[in-house]
């Protein structure tokens, strides 16, 4: 797979998350509540099975005025083996690493934080670790989700995965609109101009 070291424009964003109802409103889902959100916004109303993953395509208009197709894909194994299906979507419709965005959740940023970054570290998260060695690249965009670090005692694993309610889910559904609308300016102007 051809790999760049400077970002392209993104023909993908793959949201990270874990399948079906039990992880759906879960902090681990991040990713894919923010796809869904972004495809709610994009009147997408279909989705099929590719590669192993959940595919819809948007239109962008860049701020060049140039139209173009995303794609936005959800991964339909397990986080820890989302690099698996991923890169087979990638080499199918001819994407490389770098017209790859990733969203994901973040420990390591303040819940209801979001950040775009080029490239870097994989700080311990399995899924993107996944991607990074099927892609033989950690240079790709991100969006990092941020759900903070667990109170007390409690696992980064409970933390993640448990059910959202209450003040909870409100607060991840802002973060989830915030997300989508960093990950709208990333597909707009480039993610250069969210990093610099």
């Amino acid at each position: 797979m051809p790999k760049s070291s400077q970002p392209q424009p993104i023909r993908l964003v793959c949201g990270l998350g874990n399948p079906g109802a039990d992880y759906a409103r879960t902090r681990h889902s991040a990713g894919f509540a923010t796809v869904d959100e972004l495809a709610a916004r994009h009147g997408v109303r279909y989705w099929k099975d590719q590669a192993g993953c959940l595919v819809a395509t948007i239109t962008v208009r860049a701020s060049d005025g140039q139209s173009r197709s995303v794609l936005l894909a959800k991964p339909q194994s397990y986080m820890n083996t989302s690099g698996g299906p991923l890169s087979k979507l990638m080499r199918a419709e001819r994407i490389n690493p770098a017209e790859l965005l990733v969203i994901h959740d973040e420990v390591d940023l303040p819940a209801g934080e979001v950040r775009a970054k080029w490239g870097g570290g994989l700080n311990a998260h399995n899924g993107l670790r996944s991607i990074a060695d099927k892609l033989g690249t950690r240079d790709f965009s991100r969006v990092r989700f941020g759900i903070g670090r667990p109170p007390g005692k409690m696992s980064v694993a409970d933390w993640a995965l448990r059910q959202l309610k209450g003040t909870f889910a409100e607060e991840f559904e802002l973060t989830v609109r915030d997300a989508a609308d960093c990950t709208e300016r990333c597909l707009i102007d480039g993610i250069s101009s969210m990093t610099s």
